[in-house]
């Protein structure tokens, strides 16, 4: 598990440049609020770098408790996220006071608002890869690669669309459980290192996230924003071919992926 981390790290900044770099273009083309920019930038710098740090010091703690708690293997990653929720409350009630205690209501309520659709989602999902496991889908199409196919390259083209597919329509732990065993034979079987596998099929599902019509992401964000999530799609379009990019760079380089681990 500790190689997948590190594995992930370069991946993880290709994806991030790619990002950016949209971003870049986006704000030179459509323009920045100036004003509010600089006006942001001119109250952090009349407080100093030393007062900014210490003010934020406890909020800055968050991901280090996060992250630390995984990489130590004291917690999984859905433990991690509980504890960052309750240390988040006690710093918002008792350290910055942002919160007040009688309004903790209205956060449980705000939050069941949100959420509660995505549980019904996540409910579909999982039946719908049941429904998947039971017809033997997976293993069908698992046949037909081999049988139809040699060249590494166009399996790993396959292999990335059919995670493509999943990924818009099945919850990320059950296509891992389901999808691993059956696909890791095929990718081992053709030369690819299984960890390098284990990254594509994470970013692979990781757009899942964010493209309909299961994608969660744009759920939480239509939740939160009140913008309908087909809105949100549409403006996610862009952000998802800069993922396609890192994807298609993944695949076809191993080292991105390899090359902290001396592979």
């Amino acid at each position: 598990m500790g190689n997948l981390f590190i594995a992930g790290i370069m991946p993880g900044f290709l994806i991030a440049a790619f990002l950016m770099l949209y971003c870049i273009y986006y704000c030179k083309k459509n323009g920045e609020d100036r004003l509010l920019i600089d006006s942001v930038v001119l109250s952090l710098r009349s407080k100093g770098i030393c007062s900014v740090i210490r003010e934020s010091f406890f909020a800055l703690l968050a991901p280090v408790i996060v992250l630390g708690c995984i990489y130590s293997g004291v917690t999984s990653p859905t433990e991690a996220a509980v504890i960052s929720v309750f240390y988040s409350l006690f710093i918002s009630l008792f350290v910055y006071k942002t919160l007040e205690i009688s309004q903790l209501k209205d956060v449980m309520i705000e939050s069941i608002r949100t959420f509660a659709p995505i549980l019904f989602i996540l409910a579909a999902s999982i039946a719908f890869s049941r429904v998947l496991t039971l017809m033997q889908i997976p293993q069908m199409l698992s046949d037909w690669i081999l049988s139809s196919f040699e060249s590494k390259l166009a399996i790993l083209v396959l292999v990335n669309l059919f995670l493509l597919m999943v990924g818009m329509v099945m919850d990320t732990t059950p296509a891992i459980l389901i999808l691993t065993p059956i696909l890791l034979p095929i990718i081992k079987g053709v030369g690819v290192d299984p960890i390098h596998f284990g990254i594509i099929m994470v970013v692979n599902l990781a757009i899942g996230f964010v493209t309909p019509p299961i994608g969660v992401n744009l759920f939480v964000a239509s939740s939160m924003s009140g913008i309908a999530v087909g809105d949100i799609a549409r403006k996610a379009l862009p952000l998802i071919i800069c993922f396609l990019f890192a994807l298609a760079l993944i695949t076809a380089i191993p080292e991105i992926s390899l090359m902290l681990l001396g592979k």
